[in-house]
């Protein structure tokens, strides 16, 4: 309980002076607007503490818990839906997310290697479900930038006799796949770059180090494989034309 983080004036401050000095490097460096690292951090601090109220009811019961995962799922969906240009896009975001994090889900809680406790369960389904989410995001916005952006050879696929599935995923997806960079990265580098979230999650609620790195493997790996499988999913529906931008 030493270890934990406490709620203060100083934490305040802190935050306060983190999120105004990220909005100036991006104002001042020309990177963007400002403004929205400002509201990125008040969504963050009001979000998380109506989840923080809201969980400690969702954690006292198991069918709170499975609406709890879905409206995660849900809302998930939606976002990287808005991310790719079209709302109607929602279904296949929600296909290609919900196709890497159910059977990850399924073998970590069926394997009982995750115990189907409230408090285990709904970090793990966010983890993973926020991993597919931003591998379907970063995938299909990739993929249809690349189809637009090199159209011609798209167009030239087809005059020699590429059908247009086939002429799109060979426009699209060497692209589509370095969405899984990032998570390629922490993988290959945690423990001596980083030491990510559900490492120093399970440190702070008074496991050993052991337990922590047994935990953040599980994470990382989990996430590698439901991540694959989610660019898999959105590059196959960015060729069938099912994901765009266009309409």
């Amino acid at each position: 309980m030493n270890a934990a983080i406490t709620f203060g004036p100083a934490l305040v401050a802190v935050l306060v002076l983190l999120a105004v000095a990220g909005a100036a490097v991006v104002r001042a460096g020309g990177l963007g607007d400002g403004r929205a690292v400002l509201i990125a951090a008040v969504r963050a601090v009001a979000q998380l503490a109506v989840v923080s109220l809201v969980i400690t009811a969702v954690l006292r019961s198991a069918p709170l818990t499975g609406l709890f995962v879905l409206l995660m799922f849900g809302i998930a969906a939606v976002t990287s839906a808005r991310r790719v240009g079209r709302r109607r896009n929602l279904p296949w975001t929600a296909l290609a997310i919900a196709a890497g994090v159910a059977p990850v889900l399924a073998l970590v809680l069926g394997a009982r290697v995750v115990p189907l406790e409230p408090i285990a369960v709904v970090p793990i389904a966010g983890i993973v479900i926020g991993g597919a989410m931003t591998a379907t995001s970063q995938a299909a916005r990739r993929a249809l930038d690349e189809l637009e952006s090199r159209h011609g050879e798209y167009e030239a696929a087809l005059a020699l006799g590429f059908l247009p599935r086939p002429a799109a995923l060979e426009i699209c997806r060497p692209s589509a796949g370095h969405a899984l960079i990032p998570a390629l990265d922490q993988t290959r580098t945690v423990g001596l770059v980083t030491l990510p979230g559900a490492y120093v999650g399970v440190l702070l609620g008074g496991a050993g180090p052991i337990q922590a790195g047994l935990t953040q493997v599980l994470v990382l790996i989990g996430l590698l494989a439901a991540e694959a499988v989610s660019i898999l999913v959105t590059v196959q529906l960015v060729a069938a034309g099912k994901l765009s931008r266009a309409g």
